[in-house]
Formats: structure tokens, C-alpha cells, sequence
């Protein structure tokens, strides 16, 4: 028997196939890389040797106003180790700076003060300004004119009003930005709901260069380049985090240049070739990537690209915060015909985009090839409503994926972490 234990939430769900029965397992190399330096290091030399810029320390002399972006609840960027070195090289040259922490939620809820604290620690909660992104406050927004796509484009006040614009955050495959990281933390990070609606437009989210790890020609990349150029983000300092959230590899300084170091170094730790499967096993990485339904379509995107047509997933997310989105659950519940939904996607124009169409065509799509059993936390009413069928173990998924795929020499293929591969097919 092959064991494996899948992260779910917190803590780690075991699943064991008979050996025959497994096609392979795609497993990045980040698991097994292992820094020759900690992760305070990590940070304070990428600090010290930044790409494209000066150093941050001499960028934010004798600026008054210095705005950090930040991610959000959403995202495991290790901030408790990176904050503290922005915060001491911005007040080496500059103590009096005015620093802001700008949370960027994009278009999630807001992030609660408990969750801030987990993140940051008490120290910088206590004694920083923080300021959480509402992409609906219009009146804090300030327009930059358009996109190149032809969208509208407007950020939060804090962040277009700020002397030095900086950005912290981390760096991971992405199912249709390319990879997070960098250019992201502006757009869709700061910006309005409007310029966030247009940028993930149908027509963009179709598009075959809109997937992960692909950033030539991909229009929603080159919008958010744009944005964050436009709107003057000066310095980034980005990591890249293993299996257990560590810090193995850190870039500074420009939103471009260093950020391509970075996805360079993640590409050459994730690419994987597809291994085609009846059945394919994926997650979401764990906490706080697996809290609700919503974000799990990403892990979903990695099992879809070596899944065969007509297949199974089996993806384990602990979703103890339901759904994620009510219109997102709505659209699934509501319209039971995917190819049907699929067309109303693709009629809509950029500016009728609505909220969480992105994810919805993408699930749709990921749905279109494969059946999907859910193994989370989350009511068996609501999984069934996305069209999905529930499952509370993985063993329990596999007698029923066995049973859809009805055929003894059934091949199972397993990603423990299907968001920090790019699954090449």
C-alpha cells in the first residue's frame, strides 16, 4: 500500500491505494529544498541586495507617507518574519516615516482583527496603522484613467496618495493570473471592484494563455503590470514558502524584475508532467488556502490539467467557511445545464462581468471534464448544490470514484499540494 497524508485545514487527512492502483504522484520540489540560510536571513539579504532598485532604506529617505501593501487572511505569506525587516530598513534612513499597512483583500471579505494578529503578531497590530482595502469605498479610490484591455482603473486613495509604494507577499503558481505575487498586490489587490470585474472578464479568463505559470500573452498579466507600473509600486519584497508555510526563497525590489527571479525559482521547483489518471487526488495546500469552496477550484485546476476526460477528482479541502462567495454558490445552485452557464459567461462583455464569474467559469470548466467528489467539512446540501458529491474521507471518495469510473484496473494519481504544481500536460 502507497500512504499519504493530504493537509486538510490545520492537520492532515491519511489516505493509503493499493500500489497497482497508482498512476504516480506529482509532487513539487519545494517540499524537499532545503535553504542554507533561515528564513530571517533569507529576507534581510534579498533586502540588502535588491533587483532593479535601489535599497529599500534609501528609497524611503525623506518620504513622508510610505504605504506597505499587504495580503490578506486568504494568503500564507509568512508576514510575521517579513514585516518586522520592511519596518526596520523603511526607519533606518527614515524613522519618522509615516508607515501604513495596507491589507489587500482584493475583492474577499475584510480581514478581522484576530486574523490580523495571527498574521502580523500583536507587536505590529499594536503599534502599526493598519487599514483594511474595501474595493467597494469609492469614495477612498483615486482613477488612473484605463487599462490597456480598456477597463477603468482605480486604487485605494492610501496607496495612489503615497510617497513610496511598496508590496509584501509571496510568490505561488496561479490558475490564470500566471503566478501570484508582485504585480498582483495593486491589481487586483487595491483596486476598485470595477477595474478588478473588467480584468477578470470571460473573455480573458478563456483565453489559453490565461493559466498557471504562463505569463507570455497573457492579458490578465499584462493588465496588472499595467496597474501596478501606473500606479507607482517601487519595491516588492516577495517570497516563496514550502509545504509548511517556511521561507525558502525571498526577491526584492522591482515589481517586475524581481518578481521574475522568483517565479524562475518556483518554475524550476514546480513543473511537473501530467500523469493521466481515472482518478485524480487533490488539495488546496491546506490552511488558509482549503477555508472555503471558493478558493479550492484552484487546487482543482492542477487535478483537471491530468485528470482523463471524463474522470474523477477526488479534492480534499477542509472549507470550514462554507461556499465563499453567495453569488458564485447561487450560480451553481440556480443553473444546473454547465454548458448552458458556460455561454452566459462568454456572451457577457467585460463590463457586465459579475462577481466571481472567474472562478464559476473556471469550476464550470473544471466540472465540464471531470466528476468532482468533495471531501471537506462543509454541508453535503451544499457541495451537492455545486454540483459536486460529498465525501467526509478520502477513503470513503475512493469506493465511490471506484464505483463512477467502473473498471478494476482504475489508475489513481495524487498531488498532495495541487496548488504549488504546474502540472504541464
Amino acid at each position: 500500500m502507497s500512504c499519504f497524508k493530504l493537509p486538510y485545514g490545520k492537520e492532515r487527512m491519511e489516505c493509503c491505494i493499493e500500489e497497482k492502483h497508482v498512476a504516480g504522484v506529482l509532487l513539487s520540489q519545494l517540499h524537499n529544498y532545503k535553504p542554507e540560510k533561515s528564513e530571517d536571513e533569507l529576507v534581510i539579504e534579498s533586502l540588502e541586495n535588491p533587483i532593479g532598485t535601489p535599497r529599500l532604506r534609501d528609497m524611503a529617505e525623506g518620504k513622508d507617507k510610505i504605504v506597505i501593501i499587504s495580503s490578506d487572511h486568504t494568503r500564507p505569506v509568512p508576514s510575521k518574519v517579513i514585516m518586522p525587516h520592511i519596518l526596520k530598513e523603511i526607519r533606518s534612513n527614515n524613522p519618522e516615516a509615516q508607515i501604513t499597512i495596507l491589507i489587500s483583500t482584493g475583492l474577499h471579505r475584510e480581514t478581522t482583527v484576530e486574523e490580523l494578529r495571527g498574521k502580523f503578531g500583536d507587536e505590529i497590530v499594536d503599534n502599526e496603522t493598519i487599514i483594511v482595502h474595501d474595493c467597494e469605498d469609492i469614495e477612498n479610490q483615486i482613477s488612473f484613467g484605463k487599462l490597456p484591455s480598456g477597463g477603468d482603473f482605480s486604487i485605494n486613495r492610501l496607496a495612489a496618495e503615497a510617497d513610496l509604494l511598496v508590496a509584501e507577499g509571496f510568490i505561488e503558481p496561479h490558475f490564470f493570473a500566471g503566478f501570484s505575487g508582485g504585480r498582483k498586490s495593486v491589481l487586483p489587490g487595491v483596486a476598485s471592484k470595477a477595474t478588478v470585474m473588467y480584468n477578470h472578464n470571460s473573455e480573458f479568463i478563456n483565453n489559453k494563455n490565461s493559466r498557471t505559470g504562463i505569463i507570455e500573452g497573457n492579458p490578465i498579466h499584462n493588465d496588472m503590470l499595467y496597474a501596478a507600473r501606473a500606479a507607482h509600486l517601487a519595491f516588492i519584497i516577495n517570497v516563496v514558502i514550502d509545504a509548511e508555510h517556511k521561507i525558502i526563497k525571498c526577491v526584492s525590489g522591482d515589481c517586475d524584475l524581481a518578481h521574475r527571479v522568483g517565479r524562475e525559482f518556483l518554475s524550476s521547483m514546480c513543473q511537473v508532467d501530467a500523469i493521466p489518471a481515472d482518478i485524480v487526488i487533490s488539495t488546496n495546500g491546506g490552511y488558509p488556502l482549503d477555508q472555503n469552496i471558493y478558493q479550492a477550484v484552484k487546487g482543482m485546476t492542477a487535478a483537471e490539467a491530468t485528470v482523463k476526460k471524463d474522470g474523477v477528482i477526488i479534492m480534499v479541502a477542509k472549507s470550514v467557511d462554507g461556499h465563499g462567495g453567495e453569488v458564485f454558490y447561487n450560480t451553481f445552485k440556480e443553473e444546473k445545464n454547465l454548458e448552458r452557464m458556460m455561454r452566459t459567461f462568454l456572451d457577457r462583455t467585460p463590463e457586465e462581468t459579475i462577481a466571481d464569474q472567474w472562478q464559476s467559469q473556471i469550476f464550470a470548466r473544471v466540472l465540464m471534464k471531470a466528476k468532482i467528489i468533495y471531501v471537506s467539512d462543509a454541508p453535503d446540501e451544499m457541495v451537492t448544490d455545486l454540483h459536486m458529491i460529498p465525501a467526509h474521507s478520502v477513503t470513503e471518495a475512493i469506493d465511490k470514484a471506484k464505483q463512477l469510473v467502473n473498471r478494476d484496473d482504475y489508475q489513481i494519481t495524487v498531488i498532495p499540494d495541487g496548488v504549488s504544481v504546474m502540472v504541464i500536460e
